[in-house]
């Protein structure tokens, strides 16, 4: 199997947990990693004396693409078994790599979730400093999501060698950062990081390929061409998302809060289809006149309509953009939803609006989404 996650989410550790026996090779390991690039092939000579059968863990794979060949010739010959974890899934795209088609999982792995926790989230702090493992456990958060930032410029980046100029991308990274959660301009962008449209587009595809970042693409209605065509970048997690916008010493600001609040909700949509293995493509929908719902996915039974906001009370006009869409999807069955910070369910114009752990507590117990 592959198991691709960003940086921290716990993928060694829960590697480790499951797999203790396993012959591991951590490829962040100067030693190991020089070893195993200069003569991948030593893989195979290692490891092909182990009984069949057995496992064989290699850590961050992306690092020594062709090590894949060596994996393949291990599972036909030798009967063995694989756990190939990454960062990145960049390296493993291009060039032609072995990505052993047809004989590997491939498995994602979040920031914990509300259901990891059970559901005892402290919803300020999660929209502050997110849900990675140890920026949701650990003492000093501030400084762990600090280093993060730099981690990730300078072992992902730098020393992956995925852009000429990391100055350039540094400062494209805090502006991205600072959008999160916008339909993006990618002009407008790279007007502001002095980089090239192309280079900006360039940019965004290192974030996306890193897994830090995705696109939530608009949803397309047959029956209208008046809709928005550009799609949203979000990151990965609320408290990246702030680190790399250079705002984590600051509470966030009320302007903040609704993209944080967004940013959350898909990370905890985005883990259950891939947990759940149902794999329903997300999508935001908004017309040329601002009618927006903020996320709307087709499940088996119909489609799930999503508005997420960041108050504590529901004005009517929230559900603007639910009960045009429901309107245009006739008669196709859409159930919509409203999501918000306060602590008590209502129902507005028809519409449920949900506080943001009961529907979190709804959607891991089943009663949304099947």
């Amino acid at each position: 199997m592959f198991l691709f996650g960003p940086r921290g989410t716990g993928k060694s550790t829960w590697i480790g947990q499951r797999f203790p026996e396993a012959r591991t090779y951590d490829l962040l390991d100067l030693e190991t990693f020089a070893r195993l690039q200069r003569n991948p092939s030593t893989l195979f000579h290692d490891t092909s004396t182990l009984p069949e059968g057995s496992w064989v863990v290699i850590d961050e794979v992306q690092k020594i693409p062709p090590l894949l060949d060596e994996v393949h010739r291990l599972i036909e010959n030798k009967k063995l078994k694989f756990v190939l974890s990454g960062s990145s899934a960049r390296k493993l795209r291009r060039g032609g790599v072995n990505l052993l088609a047809g004989r590997a999982l491939v498995e994602h792995m979040y920031p914990l979730t509300s259901a990891e926790v059970d559901f005892g989230l402290d919803l300020p702090g999660v929209l502050s400093t997110g849900m990675l493992p140890r920026a949701y456990t650990g003492p000093d958060t501030a400084q762990f999501l600090t280093s993060y930032a730099v981690t990730y410029l300078q072992e992902e980046i730098r020393a992956e060698a995925l852009t000429r100029n990391i100055g350039h991308f540094s400062r494209f990274l805090e502006i991205a950062a600072r959008q999160n959660g916008q339909v993006t301009s990618i002009s407008s962008i790279s007007r502001d990081a002095q980089v090239s449209r192309a280079t900006a587009q360039g940019y965004f595809d290192i974030l996306v390929d890193t897994l830090i970042g995705f696109w939530l693409h608009p949803w397309k209605l047959k029956t209208s061409n008046r809709e928005i065509g550009h799609p949203k970048f979000f990151f990965f997690d609320t408290g990246v998302a702030r680190a790399l916008s250079g705002r984590i010493p600051y509470p966030p600001t009320a302007e903040e809060l609704g993209p944080l609040l967004e940013t959350f909700i898909l990370g905890e949509l985005r883990a259950f289809v891939s947990y759940r293995r149902l794999h329903y493509p997300l999508y935001f929908w908004r017309t040329q006149d601002g009618v927006e719902v903020d996320v709307l996915f087709e499940t088996r039974d119909g489609f799930l309509a999503v508005e997420i906001k960041s108050g504590t009370r529901w004005d009517p006009r929230f559900n603007r953009g639910l009960k045009r869409l429901s309107e245009l999807m006739s008669p196709k069955k859409v159930t919509c939803l409203g999501v918000y910070l306060w602590n008590t369910e209502t129902v507005v114009d028809g519409v449920r609006v949900l506080p943001v752990l009961q529907f979190l507590k709804e959607l891991w117990g089943g009663e949304l989404v099947k």
